[in-house]
């Protein structure tokens, strides 16, 4: 349930507490999930006793998927418990071979095997296995926090549209301002805003540009909350709510700005691809696509408070995190030229992408 007392104005200035270390606290029962997976539930240390093993072998010998192997990866990475060796191959660290392989005086795996009952370790179990996310399956209420045909969406039914929208907000108004800071448009006329939601990020950047005008495109139950925080924004007369579905419909035209935020951490590479191209071929060249997103370091090994957001998206979306590396090669096979990544706030940064 949303706290009635969510507020529906967006803030203008920048927090002046970062609130990141919240977010961290708030994804920290992701850490127990993932440890008890893969020891309780995976066996995948019992892998590594004797030595290091080549990615695709370990992944074919714990039964998982390339995404979900990948999720999982990334976050024993990130918590010092897997490491890459000169050849690539996965292997134990100093503090997993001694305290996760099975049968060491110090193992402590079955300590560990107390949560391993527990719902959240057994519902996370199922997504690493079925690789599908919560709510995907037949019989179930439905995806949080993705629209796909076929599949039940929370997204396009008034009450769950307006639930997780409105959740979402919450760290959308805290970063906001700081993206529109950081990210100067003057000269743009038109910013069109993929999948914008609550267009809480296209409000912060009209109040910066007088001369701008903003397109937020998106369901139509998603924009009825868009609507409420534009009439309390003070620039509703410049902004735009247009209904459609971003992997059909004609994309919106004359973009100066394209802004895609965090928008392609909910899908998996094909779908990225198709969405990239598609944002190419409405734009013209010199045009700048705003890539605005969470990364991962572009080893795959982490940060930790990354891999545990991925581990976040992995349950409820068909994406996960990516790194600003595999952003640059699919923008780059969409024809654009990229800069590096400058950062916002609560672990999210932009990527400028120019139009070839």
């Amino acid at each position: 349930m949303v706290h009635p007392g969510t507020s529906l104005v967006v803030p203008a200035e920048p927090p002046s507490v970062d609130p990141s270390r919240l977010f961290e606290l708030f994804r920290g029962n992701h850490t127990t999930e993932v440890l008890v997976a893969a020891v309780a539930h995976f066996g995948l240390f019992r892998h590594l006793a004797s030595g290091s093993v080549a990615p695709d072998g370990l992944r074919d010998a714990v039964g998982l998927q390339p995404r979900a192997f990948q999720v999982l990866v990334t976050a024993l990475r990130s918590m010092d418990a897997l490491a890459v060796d000169a050849d690539g191959r996965l292997a134990t660290t100093p503090m997993s071979r001694e305290h996760l392989v099975a049968g060491g005086p110090y193992f402590v795996g079955d300590y560990l095997s107390l949560a391993a009952s527990s719902p959240s370790v057994l519902e996370f179990v199922e997504r690493l296995r079925t690789n599908r996310p919560r709510g995907s399956d037949d019989g179930d209420a439905g995806v949080g926090f993705i629209f796909r045909e076929g599949i039940r969406s929370a997204m396009d039914a008034g009450e769950g549209a307006r639930h997780f929208t409105l959740s979402l907000a919450g760290r959308a108004k805290n970063v906001a301002p700081v993206l529109a800071e950081k990210m100067p448009l003057a000269g743009a006329r038109k910013l069109v805003d993929v999948g914008g939601g609550t267009g809480v990020y296209s409000l912060a950047f009209l109040r910066r540009n007088p001369d701008l005008r903003a397109v937020v495109w998106d369901r139509p139950e998603v924009l009825r909350v868009a609507g409420e925080f534009a009439a309390e924004s003070g620039v509703a007369d410049r902004l735009e709510l247009l209904p459609g579905d971003m992997f059909a419909d004609p994309f919106p035209a004359d973009a100066d700005v394209v802004l895609v935020s965090n928008i392609l951490h909910d899908w998996d590479e094909p779908e990225i691809r198709r969405l990239l191209a598609r944002c190419a071929a409405a734009m013209r060249p010199g045009t700048r696509l705003l890539l605005h997103d969470v990364f991962l370091d572009d080893d795959l090994g982490g940060p930790l408070s990354v891999a545990m957001y991925s581990v976040a998206l992995f349950n409820v979306t068909e994406g996960r995190a990516y790194s600003a590396a595999e952003y640059r090669r699919w923008l780059g096979e969409a024809g654009f030229g990229v800069t590096q990544v400058t950062p916002t706030l609560v672990h999210c940064g932009v990527m400028v992408a120019v139009r070839r």
